[in-house]
């Protein structure tokens, strides 16, 4: 019998939408990811049968005793969001985790991977197989199921197409924008995630996973469209070709870019896929594309209705539908030998008569700007000079979620095309301790992306200045540092 289940993954798109459901059926979860930080968002420690485990498999991790107990495993990782490397990371991944099954305890795999070309293939969907096969020599059953595109808030596929629609007045696209695949509600796939584990395999399953529709991705994008009240055009040449189309995904999308870049290549392919086996094996009614589309953005607001954002109510009344879903980010990280308490003291200080600690004269500018068009930026105010609650006005700020001598998160309040908010993130790493200054930006349409890529330059000198004068505050030194851009 199935009681205790690790989601290696958790913090990714699927997983993030799979550990509550796991929760909420009695199950008692294990949720992994790379950023404990990141888990600690989506405020599950709160709940009693879900434990946080930080992991990272290229590390040397102690996979023995994280598959402890273990019943089942979902295997929802992949590499998508390393860059150009992401192969090597994702195999090499596959490879520590499946060395560590064999002398493990665990009874049954569960493995999310991809729809599998018939003609050609791409490093993602090759990748995704590999996987998949490299899994298997655990001597693990393994269940794998192959999708295409989720539909869904947050998927990464869904929202490059959702993100077009409302970005851009023609869309010029390669070929492949004639290929078709068959795509699932989030609704339908989760259901599916459940629903195996009251099965004991005896021995390995590959299963398409599919809704009821064959689709290309021109008629995802028109039906998307008219549910959204956009006209779309689209202009297919073939001067646009793969490589081209992955560089300026990044000026269009909000979707992580090395994330879409990794999608395009497999999107030049139909995916064919025949969902008859696991539809006989757990029988449900498949959502229509309209229905999920329907369901989809009907639940866009959860992006903000959550622990990330303090279920804030100013962040809710200020988003808006078209907002990309995914933040663009930018900051700074930097070590130190300060204390946690002494960088607490100097980040509670932020605005008011104090400033931002750095380049105050730029801050005053963009405060300027804000008031020549109507906004209130230029009003000053703190409640205490010393001291942060939750709840606080910092100048044109809100304090929206604070952990003391661990996070502070303010939302921004100037009039600009999008959502965002700027983050303060101190870890204690034993031998030292890292600060982290990043700012978060949810755009709103395409000139929610020019404002911050016209921004980002700024952005990026001043955190960078900031974090070296909070450790100067403190009278302590500065040791390695680097720029983070996504």
């Amino acid at each position: 019998m199935i009681k205790k289940i690790l989601v290696v993954g958790a913090s990714g798109y699927v997983g993030s939408h799979l550990v509550p459901e796991l929760a909420n059926s009695g199950y008692q979860v294990k949720a992994t990811g790379r950023s404990l930080s990141l888990l600690r968002k989506r405020g599950w420690e709160a709940v009693s049968n879900i434990e946080l485990v930080e992991l990272d498999l290229n590390n040397d991790s102690n996979l023995d005793s994280l598959l402890e107990d273990v019943d089942a495993v979902f295997f929802l990782v992949h590499g998508m969001n390393h860059g150009h490397d992401f192969i090597d990371i994702e195999l090499g991944a596959a490879r520590n985790f499946s060395q560590a099954l064999k002398g493990s305890s665990v009874q049954r795999v569960i493995y999310l991977g991809a729809l599998q070309a018939e003609h050609g293939n791409s490093k993602h969907l090759s990748a995704r197989k590999a996987t998949g096969e490299i899994l298997r020599q655990s001597g693990i059953p393994i269940t794998e199921l192959r999708a295409g595109i989720i539909v869904g808030p947050g998927s990464a596929a869904f929202e490059v197409m959702r993100d077009f629609v409302y970005h851009l007045p023609i869309i010029i696209t390669p070929k492949w924008v004639k290929s078709r695949t068959s795509p699932i509600a989030l609704r339908n796939l989760l259901h599916y995630l459940l629903e195996l584990l009251h099965f004991t395999p005896s021995r390995h399953q590959i299963m398409d996973v599919a809704g009821p529709e064959m689709l290309s991705y021109e008629t995802q994008m028109r039906k998307l469209g008219m549910y959204v009240g956009k006209t779309v055009r689209i202009l297919s040449t073939p001067l646009i070709t793969p490589s081209i189309a992955a560089y300026w995904l990044k000026f269009i999308t909000s979707v992580p870019t090395n994330i879409a870049q990794a999608l395009v290549g497999g999107l030049r392919f139909d995916l064919p896929a025949d969902g008859s086996a696991i539809q006989s094996l757990i029988p449900q009614y498949l959502l229509s594309y309209d229905e999920a589309v329907e369901e989809c953005l009907g639940h866009e607001s959860e992006v903000v209705r959550n622990e990330i954002w303090g279920f804030d109510p100013d962040a809710l009344a200020r988003w808006q539908v078209g907002y990309g879903y995914y933040p663009k980010q930018a900051g700074y990280t930097l070590k130190t030998d300060a204390t946690s308490e002494q960088l607490w003291r100097q980040v509670q200080l932020i605005g008011g008569k104090e400033g931002y600690f750095y380049a105050n004269f730029l801050w005053r500018l963009r405060e300027w700007m804000d008031h020549c068009i109507g906004g209130e930026a230029l009003t000053r105010y703190r409640r205490d000079p010393d001291e942060l609650q939750l709840g606080d006005r910092v100048d044109s700020w809100k304090v929206i979620n604070i952990k003391p001598n661990r996070f502070l998160s303010l939302l921004f309040g100037m009039k600009a095309p999008g959502l965002g908010r700027l983050e303060f993130s101190i870890e204690d790493k034993g031998e030292y301790r890292e600060v982290d200054i990043r700012a978060w930006w949810h755009p709103a349409g395409f000139s929610g992306l020019l404002y911050w890529f016209a921004m980002m330059p700024a952005h990026l000198f001043i955190f960078r200045g900031m974090a070296h004068a909070l450790v100067k505050r403190c009278k302590a030194k500065a040791q390695e540092g680097k720029s983070v851009t996504l």
